[in-house]
């Protein structure tokens, strides 16, 4: 998935005591295993992976619901792992605004050297980031932006618009490739009140007019299997023919992708969303209708604790002539597709 913005572009699981404002938290030193095997770590070389000041990272996101969402916390919580400085306490996820809240004024309190934020709602966690900010801890908005500059030191993130942009242009050229003229091309969106899937929808539109082509039938779902497997039938059901899908979200993928198979179709590709590992599966096999996924990674969980780090420790990107960290940071959205899946598998993530 993804959240919502227009400068950003969007989307843990722990255990621990209460404590506080009905937060749960957690707390682990990096030389204590991870739950899990990570599934994405930043590179760990040059002068900036040298052990430096003890830094104490509190990190507080949504309730591992979804794909994407718990692969996140899974990388933050590996990434700061990898780090013998570093102590990394975070609360338990939530979807509940308040909760979410409370829990980071919690963190707060306990004076934390920096704080890693991805709101469940970044309008509303906006007066508390700019609290801990107020209080001299640098934060790190994830994803989902807050609605001023000021509650952040860093946002990172993914880049909703050229997703749809670099969707489209794959669509465009295989269909070129194969000599069709006037293509039926389908969209499964996500939920379309949210501005990461407008963002989504507009970059595909762009991308597919530049080529002289259109989007056709069209449904929107909720970033669940359920509603994808529901909302694509009744797409299928709509159009006798397509000759291209393009699916938002990887984890609705796996409800696309039996509305298709129930409703025995195949004579057209589709191409994903995010990057989830059995869309990669699936592409590399080449035994289905999808082609190509277009990445929306959680691996920038991962980035924004290295980034935490570096922020606790007054140091900069070591490649970059910069001596302080940026402000904003856009991750990109590569097409997965066959010939170059291997490239990218340590950044999947299990739906």
């Amino acid at each position: 998935m993804s959240g919502p913005s227009s400068l950003a572009r969007r989307r843990f699981l722990t255990g621990g005591a209460a404590v506080g404002a009905g937060a749960l938290l957690a707390a682990c030193t990096s030389n204590e295993s991870p739950q899990s095997a990570p599934q994405a770590v930043a590179g760990n070389a040059g002068q900036n992976s040298q052990p430096g000041k003890q830094v104490t990272i509190g990190f507080s996101a949504p309730a591992a619901d979804h794909g994407w969402m718990a692969a996140m916390t899974k990388n933050a919580r590996a990434q700061a792992g990898q780090f013998s400085d570093v102590t990394f306490t975070a609360t338990e996820g939530t979807n509940d605004v308040n909760q979410q809240i409370a829990q980071v004024e919690t963190l707060i309190n306990q004076k934390v050297g920096v704080l890693v934020i991805l709101p469940f709602d970044g309008k509303a966690l906006t007066q508390v980031g700019q609290q801990a900010m107020d209080a001299g801890i640098p934060v790190v908005n994830v994803d989902r932006v807050f609605d001023t500059p000021l509650a952040y030191r860093t946002w990172i993130g993914g880049d909703n618009y050229r997703m749809g942009v670099n969707a489209g242009n794959y669509i465009a050229g295989e269909l070129k490739k194969k000599g069709v003229a006037s293509p039926v091309i389908g969209e499964v969106a996500g939920i379309d009140s949210l501005p990461l899937t407008q963002e989504r929808s507009q970059g595909f539109r762009d991308a597919l007019a530049k080529h002289g082509f259109a989007v056709g039938p069209r449904v929107s779902a909720q970033f669940t299997p359920e509603s994808g497997e529901q909302m694509t039938s009744n797409l299928l059901q709509s159009a006798s023919k397509l000759d291209a899908l393009w699916n938002h979200d990887d984890d609705q993928g796996i409800g696309v992708l039996a509305a298709i198979d129930n409703a025995r179709r195949n004579e057209f590709f589709m191409v994903g969303g995010a990057g989830s590992r059995n869309m990669m599966d699936l592409i590399k096999a080449d035994s289905s209708v999808i082609k190509a996924t277009v990445l929306y990674s959680p691996s920038m969980a991962s980035s924004a604790i290295a980034l935490a780090r570096l922020l606790g420790q007054a140091k900069g990107i070591g490649d970059l002539a910069e001596h302080e960290i940026p402000a904003n940071v856009t991750t990109y959205s590569a097409v997965v597709t066959k010939e170059n899946v291997d490239s990218y598998a340590d950044v999947a993530f299990d739906s």
